[in-house]
């Protein structure tokens, strides 16, 4: 089994310095208002990963290939075409949640958002808090 290398990882830039380098004011003000929130819901110190992503907590996985490594347990990432917001774990059924969310659209594990107006607020913390509850009752977790 060849050894590949994790490319998401934590870096030394902080959330503050990645909100304040994006250009668009509205998605910036997105961006702050999203980490307000992540703080809140998880209780977790946020990381800027690799790639623009403001993670919260770690969790451990191991594949059935034998693969394994740590990744964020939930967070977002103020990309320019979209906000990306991670809610791990997928390839779960969260069909009634998202269906309550408001004008999204999904991936396996990431929403895809516009603008924050698009969405119901209070769904969105159902999902960090489901997503982080299941990720802690099926990993080994850690708040960083």
């Amino acid at each position: 089994m060849s050894k590949a290398t994790l490319k998401t990882v934590p870096t030394k830039t902080t959330p503050r310095q990645l909100i304040g380098a994006v250009e668009h004011p509205k998605r910036r003000v997105d961006a702050k208002t999203l980490l307000a929130l992540f703080n809140r819901v998880t209780g977790l110190k946020p990381r800027v990963w690799v790639g623009g992503i403001i993670g919260y907590g770690r969790y451990h996985y191991v594949y059935e290939s034998g693969r394994k490594g740590d990744f964020f347990m939930t967070g977002f990432s103020p990309r320019k075409s979209a906000m990306s917001i991670y809610i791990l774990p997928g390839y779960q059924d969260l069909s009634e949640m998202l269906d309550r969310l408001g004008k999204h659209k999904s991936g396996k594990s990431c929403l895809y958002i516009n603008k924050l107006e698009d969405i119901d607020l209070t769904v969105l913390e159902e999902l960090i808090t489901y997503g982080i509850n299941y990720l802690e009752t099926h990993y080994e977790t850690s708040p960083n």
